[in-house]
């Protein structure tokens, strides 16, 4: 825990003795890594892979024209194929 508040405390006056400039370029770097991160964290999250129907469940049988579940109403299909 002190090692954090002493590295914090070795930053602070670090960045005080920056002119605004510097600061600022400290502060794009920060958001820099900040993003680095988030991009990193979302790439983990694309890896788990899905099927396609878990992709599209929640607007699966949302269209107007037909059943939700083609796959399940053979009849339909039947039909669909003689017109």
């Amino acid at each position: 825990m002190t090692q954090s508040i002493d590295r914090k405390q070795t930053i602070l006056e670090k960045l005080d003795s920056l002119t605004l400039e510097q600061q600022d370029d400290v502060l794009n770097f920060i958001e820099f890594l900040q993003f680095k991160v988030q991009k990193q964290e979302f790439k983990e999250e694309e890896k788990e892979a899905i099927s396609f129907y878990e992709a599209t469940k929640e607007i699966a049988g949302s269209l107007d024209w037909g059943p939700g579940d083609l796959a399940t109403n053979k009849t339909y299909l039947e039909q669909m194929g003689k017109e």
